[in-house]
């Protein structure tokens, strides 16, 4: 089984997501199960990148939820209110659970049972591929001045843990990459962060100006570009 560890040292790995995702899972003909969808970006990658991928995609922010119901361009993508903590869907339906960031926003009281559900819904060999953000970074730095989530991302990998240790599920691998944030300028950030409908930030006008200030630090001719962290625990539900 693999080690469970956070990286502390500097990671050299910059790729998408989707490249991640695409060397390591067969997702073509699959039952695929996306907790925290927020916007349906990466839903619409999954959903369009193969032939037969049948996917539900999680919300419970009613507002983005509403926003994605009104999506027509991905027939074999059915979108449910819903979070991951009491997942709607039969025992041992689901051969692969996608949570992008997603797992630190669920409430600390039901982080592991939300794990132990992806357990549950899991068919026994299928995948759970779990990212996280880890606490460093320019991006991170800008976020924490508002918003500082070391507390709610070190509980996220310790229940990666716990899950893990119970033997509900086991450890595949752990990858480590940085992942491309784009903003053209500060209002797109203000828009897409800050602004962002899971999340209410009241912001004093001092606080924001300092994030304005950090932020124009890292602008250059296109906008800024932060290589995120991130840690991916891909866990495998016991056969």
């Amino acid at each position: 089984m693999a080690a469970l560890r956070i990286s502390v040292d500097p990671i050299e790995n910059n790729c998408s997501e989707r490249e991640i995702i695409e060397g390591k899972l067969a997702l073509d003909d699959k039952d695929i199960l996306e907790l925290g969808c927020g916007r349906a970006d990466l839903t619409r990658l999954i959903a369009r990148g193969g032939p037969r991928r049948r996917v539900l995609a999680l919300e419970v922010d009613e507002i983005q939820h509403a926003k994605n119901l009104t999506l027509t361009d991905l027939p074999n993508v059915e979108f449910k209110l819903a979070g991951a903590q009491a997942i709607p869907v039969a025992t041992a339906s689901i051969d692969v659970v996608f949570m992008f960031k997603s797992l630190h926003h669920v409430p600390l009281d039901v982080m592991e049972t939300a794990l132990h559900e992806v357990a549950r819904v899991l068919r026994p060999g299928g995948y759970a591929y779990l990212s996280e953000p880890i606490f460093a970074g320019a991006f991170n730095d800008i976020l924490k001045i508002f918003h500082n989530e070391q507390r709610v991302r070190a509980a996220a990998f310790a229940a990666i843990t716990a899950v893990v240790a119970s033997g509900a599920l086991e450890s595949a691998e752990q990858i480590f990459f940085n992942a491309p944030l784009h903003f053209p300028n500060f209002e797109a950030f203000d828009r897409q962060v800050i602004g962002v409908t899971h999340t209410r930030h009241v912001l004093t006008p001092a606080t924001y100006a300092e994030v304005r200030a950090s932020f124009a630090q890292h602008m250059g001719t296109e906008g800024v570009r932060f290589p995120q962290p991130l840690r991916v625990d891909l866990l495998r539900k016991p056969v």
